[in-house]
């Protein structure tokens, strides 16, 4: 054991149920395992957590960090503290001793004693021999390599009080069929827990403590969420082409679709899963799976995108159902394929040439990406429009902790304007893409319905009654009736959440997984006697909340994961706002966005502010 001036006794401040741990690795050494049990050990106790990930895009041998963050509070978003620090990766060990703040803690293998990278006398460093405890115990290198990240999690559990018998219990879940590996899982954990337990004072002053915060609430990823919102939508067909961040998404919706649409008696799949050559092909699958009546989609991410534009241009224009999922990461081109963002704003909201406008949804959290499936499927349909879910990394790809899902067994899905055999025959003819009732819906057929129903689908110039024509006046007919129906499609899609009181002057706007640093942010502002308001935009395009929200106030901070501000962008496009109203905080690192970057933000923007608190 190394120690620091920091105490490790009772004199050291205590922190219970409100601290940051970090965990440094290699990637491909099995540790995402380890750090799992730890994060739903605390859930397990009742405790609010959130765990993110920040893994390389290579296979393995790159460095890999896991951010627990532990919140007596339910703040999701990340800090900006280390608190604890498993430095497990040589390679970054300086990084990762500089990161730790200070009266923290550092945990190492001290199998291999490292006392020139080691030097901070404000925090407390604690060594375990990791590897010389495997290597004494188990057999095999593969083994040896796995259990070690066990062995750390068992003596995590003793230095901060997590039940043992709780991360016995997950352990035993896990391992359940393989007797085995439970077995040398469990002497694991045990051998780690024990030796912190004989060689420091445990618990430490930073520790957890049981809650009852976690009742009613599961731990689930955005991009499962989604694949479950998808199954209860009624979706029958998925294309796609593997894509990190989105891959996920479509495995679960397979696994979901393996379990409960496969017919008992026949054994017949209710379902296709179609793994196309590429994104355009996944798109235009989806294309014409809808125009024959299945409710389809695809998961994607921004390159997808990119690609999908020339048909995401005829489902606009032939006005064909079709639900895409951007789970976004970081661009440009490659960029960093396994890094967050919300950098593809612009791209999906004037997807493909020529003048269109496409529908957005901004889930929140993994709960959200559940719900606004299931909705973006219904939009599809009621607007005869492709819809885009605009998730991301850190939403789609990390454990949260939501609510549970209900759902409403009564629900019915909303096909739109469709027109059935006994309509059609009412009817003296079928005219496609005439607006009947003044809110730019035509009224659409299935294929095979009625022979009056046919119609010619076509991505090139048409009438109001489905013709060819390459006639100005009949060209803009349509055309003005797109932009009429996106105007309809303000008064459908999910409302902007508001918070406050429409009496500050202030005011923050945001949207998507910023949800989470913004919320804490404001509980600071508002704690340093700054009255502030905010709104987050659930979709695109703005509904007249959002209009209302930018008029009565005189300041608006915009907060977005991107270098462009591109939420901003769009608001000056398609609102009255006045341009010097905005002003962007901007976080485009590829990290999750902190409630320090926002607090910092406002408050650089106040300099009066900033000496009233002593800021």
């Amino acid at each position: 054991m190394h120690a620091t001036s920091t105490p490790t006794g009772s004199d050291a401040p205590e922190r219970v149920n409100d601290f940051v741990i970090k965990l440094a690795n290699v990637n491909g050494t099995g540790s995402a395992s380890a750090n799992t049990l730890l994060m739903k050990s605390v859930f397990r106790m009742g405790i609010p957590v959130m765990g993110k990930n920040y893994f390389p895009s290579n296979i393995q041998g790159l460095p890999t960090w896991y951010e627990i963050r532990i919140s007596r509070d339910g703040y999701v978003a990340r800090s900006g503290r280390i608190d604890f620090m498993v430095a497990m990766n040589a390679e970054t060990y300086a990084k990762d001793v500089r990161e730790v703040s200070p009266g923290g803690y550092l945990l190492y293998d001290s199998t291999w004693p490292r006392p020139a990278l080691l030097k901070r006398d404000d925090i407390t460093i604690l060594g375990v021999p990791l590897a010389r405890i495997c290597n004494e115990t188990f057999q095999g290198v593969r083994a040896r390599i796995l259990l070690k990240n066990i062995v750390y999690a068992g003596v995590l559990g003793a230095l901060l009080d997590i039940e043992i018998d709780v991360m016995r219990a997950l352990l035993g879940e896990s391992y359940a069929n393989k007797k085995s590996l439970l077995d040398s899982n469990v002497k694991a954990l045990e051998l780690g827990y024990n030796y912190a337990k004989e060689h420091f004072q445990c618990p430490l002053p930073l520790r957890v403590t049981r809650m009852d915060k976690t009742a009613n609430h599961i731990m689930i990823d955005g991009n499962t969420a989604a694949a479950l919102g998808c199954m209860y939508a009624g979706a029958t067909v998925g294309a796609w082409y593997p894509i990190t961040p989105s891959t996920s998404l479509m495995d679960g919706f397979k696994s979901f679709c393996q379990k409960w649409r496969i017919d008992p008696e026949t054994g017949k799949r209710n379902y296709v899963i179609v793994q196309c050559e590429d994104e355009l092909a996944a798109i235009g699958t989806v294309i014409g799976a809808a125009w024959n009546g299945a409710r389809s989609f695809t998961p994607t991410s921004g390159p997808g995108i990119s690609l999908m534009n020339e048909f995401i241009g005829l489902a606009y224009y032939a006005e064909v159902p079709a639900v895409i999922f951007d789970i976004q990461r970081v661009g440009p081109s490659t960029g960093m394929p396994t890094r967050t963002q919300q950098c593809d704003l612009m791209l999906a909201a004037y997807a493909s040439h020529g003048d269109t406008r496409h529908v957005l949804l901004f889930p929140n959290s993994p709960e959200e990406c559940f719900y606004m499936a299931v909705h973006a499927f219904d939009l599809a349909e009621r607007l005869q429009t492709p819809v885009f879910v605009m998730s991301d990394l850190d939403i789609g790809m990390n454990d949260w902790m939501c609510p549970d899902l209900k759902w409403d067994d009564a629900y019915i899905p909303d096909r739109g304007k469709v027109l059935g055999k006994e309509e059609l025959e009412r009817i003296e003819k079928f005219y496609r893409y005439f607006d009947k009732d003044g809110d730019g819906i035509p009224y659409r057929t299935l294929p095979g319905t009625h022979p009056k129903g046919a119609y010619f689908t076509r991505g090139s110039g048409h009438t109001q009654y489905g013709g060819y024509t390459e006639d100005s006046t009949e060209y803009q007919i349509v055309l003005d009736r797109l932009k009429r129906k996106f105007d309809t499609a303000k008064t459908l899609v999910p409302k902007a959440v508001f918070d406050g009181r429409n009496s500050a002057s202030l005011g923050l706007l945001s949207l998507g997984s910023c949800d989470g640093a913004v919320r804490e942010a404001l509980d600071l502002l508002r704690r340093r006697g700054v009255p502030i308001d905010y709104m987050r935009v659930r979709a695109f395009p703005f509904g007249q909340e959002v209009e209302d929200f930018l008029a009565c106030h005189s300041q608006i901070f915009v907060i977005e994961q991107n270098r462009d501000a591109q939420l901003r962008s769009l608001l000056m496009l398609e609102t009255a706002v006045e341009k010097a109203k905005l002003h962007s905080i901007l976080h485009y690192s590829g990290l999750p966005m902190s409630s320090s970057v926002i607090v910092e933000g406002v408050l650089a923007a106040m300099p009066e502010q900033r000496l009233a608190v002593g800021g």
